[in-house]
């Protein structure tokens, strides 16, 4: 079927979505609205916690620790995109979307997402150098270097988030306009088009679900290069490598497991998608911050020493 540009702005006549969210039930939408209320305030408490820690440390100056800083930042901002929002729906009963917010969550969290799997796979290239390449490490990841490297995460989260959205706005909605998801993505989208979306669908997958196939793949691939090279290193240094190594394989694992699952198949939606979207949209950034900091003793003494300054100026103060 084929619209010429006038028709799809006449057939585009939808001004804002239902959202149907996690659950009709209200006594678990009760129970929904304490936990992620609880999930959010635990995500920015966390994550700010870490980018204060870092930025007024010397740990600003180590490449891990930089990259580390912009991962709790675009946690803060990728499930901000959609927590406030299912937090506020849990206490309506109906849930509405804009047309245009809709389309600017759909950007945002392309955007925002993707420079995020980039920012983990630059952490595990780090890791390598610092691991399997000691000598060279500080040639390899030098502050110009590492600048740029965050700065192709950007770029490169742009570019995808504009293929997304472009392939996505060009779409007639003319109703229904019921999304069985609790925030507007591609695949529920492309279920209430009311155009032919197979080809669209099978795009998105090419974009995001093997973007984060390989990624994914890459990333496993170098933490089997690190554990290998850890075989000759004394045992102190193993337990240092490998408790790093831990939080981030952690982190991977929960961010790109269900990820793949949302985008790596063929475009249609099931029931269990809202459940696997609560992992990379909610679980994932709240983990983020404990997986980083309960095992890492640098990070640890960081924050005891901002707690301590900021002890110290408030008593100076009063």
């Amino acid at each position: 079927m084929c619209y010429t540009t006038h028709s799809l702005v006449e057939l585009s006549n939808i001004s804002e979505f239902i959202l149907l969210g996690l659950s009709y039930n209200q006594n678990i939408q009760i129970f929904c609205f304490v936990f992620f209320l609880f999930c959010y305030v635990s995500i920015l408490v966390g994550n700010l916690l870490i980018l204060v820690s870092i930025r007024c440390s010397a740990l600003f100056y180590q490449p891990m620790y930089y990259f580390l800083g912009h991962l709790s930042f675009m946690d803060i901002c990728y499930t901000s995109c959609v927590t406030p929002k299912l937090i506020g729906d849990l206490l309506l009963a109906r849930k509405t979307i804009s047309y245009g917010n809709c389309m600017l969550q759909v950007f945002s969290l392309h955007f925002l997402g993707m420079i995020e799997i980039f920012i983990l796979t630059v952490m595990a290239f780090d890791r390598y150098a610092a691991i399997c390449k000691p000598l060279h490490y500080l040639l390899i990841m030098n502050r110009a270097r590492y600048n740029l490297l965050v700065l192709a995460a950007w770029a490169g989260g742009a570019f995808h988030s504009f293929s997304q959205f472009s392939m996505i706005f060009q779409l007639p909605f003319c109703g229904p306009n019921e999304i069985n998801h609790y925030y507007c993505d591609i695949f529920p989208l492309l279920k209430v088009a009311c155009t032919d979306t197979y080809i669209t669908g099978v795009l998105v997958v090419a974009n995001s679900g093997l973007v984060a196939l390989v990624t994914f793949v890459l990333l496993f691939g170098s933490y089997v290069v690190i554990l290998f090279t850890l075989r000759h290193q004394s045992a102190e240094g193993r337990r240092k490598a490998l408790s790093t190594c831990g939080s981030h394989i952690t982190v991977v694992v929960l961010f790109f497991g269900p990820s793949i699952f949302a985008y790596l198949r063929p475009p249609t939606t099931f029931p269990e998608d809202k459940i696997f979207a609560l992992f990379y949209t909610i679980i994932a950034p709240m983990f983020n911050p404990l997986i980083y900091t309960l095992r890492n003793t640098e990070m640890k003494s960081a924050m005891r020493k901002v707690w301590f300054q900021m002890i110290s100026s408030e008593e100076k103060h009063n």
